[in-house]
């Protein structure tokens, strides 16, 4: 996970990934459409509008799915709502 402004600079990232498993791809996507989007293998990208809804999938997320990688998530959801011109991205391999 990065935060990445509009020249794809890198700003803020974490040190934790998400840890992926079966679990992801079972969420129901009219509950989850932000996380649902999330592939083990393509990336997924978030901008400032979209944080509110993303933040509220993570406080809600079955305790299964969850991680260090959650935190962190919360932490540049942060970073993204406070500046201009800022996106999360989800990198997969």
């Amino acid at each position: 996970m990065a935060v990445r402004g509009d020249s794809r600079r890198v700003v803020a990232g974490a040190e934790a990934g998400v840890e992926w498993t079966a679990g992801f791809a079972d969420l129901n996507p009219t509950e989850f459409p932000m996380l649902w989007a999330l592939t083990p293998y393509g990336d997924a990208v978030f901008n400032q509008r979209q944080m509110p809804l993303l933040l509220a999938e993570l406080d809600r997320l079955p305790t299964d799915l969850g991680g260090d990688w959650v935190e962190q998530a919360r932490e540049l959801c942060q970073v993204v709502e406070r500046g201009p011109h800022l996106y999360l991205w989800f990198i997969g391999d």
